[in-house]
């Protein structure tokens, strides 16, 4: 399995997008360790959203979309959905 996910920042509210072959919540953990300079200055983080894919190529893909100018216009559609169903 491959995956693309959002973390936020709980210390500025900052997104990351990120794609992995590992468990969301793995890899979680270890952007809370500091897992590299960003993760290291940004941190902690919380899990918000990830999507599952069984072809690397397709979750490669995806993460470039939400990097990209209309991405980050749906990644900020589905925060903002995400976000307004918690209570």
């Amino acid at each position: 399995m491959y995956y693309i996910y959002f973390l936020e920042s709980l210390k500025n509210k900052k997104i990351y997008v990120g794609y992995t072959n590992k468990n969301p919540h793995d890899r979680l953990n270890e952007h809370n360790l500091g897992c590299n300079d960003w993760s290291s200055k940004n941190k902690p983080f919380i899990l918000i959203y990830y999507e599952k894919y069984y072809c690397k190529t397709d979750a490669i893909c995806r993460e470039k979309f939400y990097k990209s100018g209309f991405g980050k216009k749906i990644k900020k559609i589905i925060i903002d959905t995400l976000k307004s169903r918690v209570v």
